[in-house]
């Protein structure tokens, strides 16, 4: 697998639009064209496409936030999809780890915020694999906050 992030643009926008999710997947997070609706109002948002070499195969958001968590800020993996076609084929961990260390680099090593719908008990572990922890928090949506520190950040 060659995992790489490329921004949404009005190239490759109809391509992300048609990422799908399984039926029962489908209520656990916002569509696609809820999430490029929100970037396009909220500037913070980084919308990417998730491509194993050329192929598209999935979707992720993340933003940081300051004015909203004054004295630090969060920074925000809002969202984040494999396309049901690649799902079950290990593109999820894979591409998960690969945007965590680029979220990581980018963002100076802070700690990462995500939120995970009530019910949604994969996403909860695969993201539980990877550091997350719930921290008894619920997000504007009513979805339960996680959190991964980062060990290298000396400020939390």
């Amino acid at each position: 697998m060659n995992i790489n992030f490329i921004p949404v643009t009005k190239e490759n926008r109809e391509q992300v639009l048609a990422l799908q999710l399984l039926p029962h997947q489908q209520g656990y997070i916002e569509t696609v064209a809820q999430c490029l609706s929100e970037a396009k109002r909220y500037r913070v948002w980084r919308p990417v496409g998730i491509y194993d070499e050329h192929t598209l195969i999935g979707f992720a958001m993340y933003g940081f936030f300051f004015w909203e968590y004054l004295p630090k800020g969060r920074l925000w993996l809002d969202r984040f999809l494999i396309d049901y076609h690649y799902q079950g084929k290990g593109y999820g961990k894979t591409a998960l780890q690969k945007l965590l260390d680029r979220l990581e680099q980018e963002y100076h090593k802070k700690d990462i915020y995500l939120s995970v719908t009530p019910g949604n008990e994969v996403a909860a572990h695969l993201y539980q694999t990877f550091g997350f922890q719930f921290i008894g928090e619920k997000d504007i949506h009513n979805e339960d906050v996680m959190r991964r520190k980062t060990p290298q950040n000396p400020l939390r």
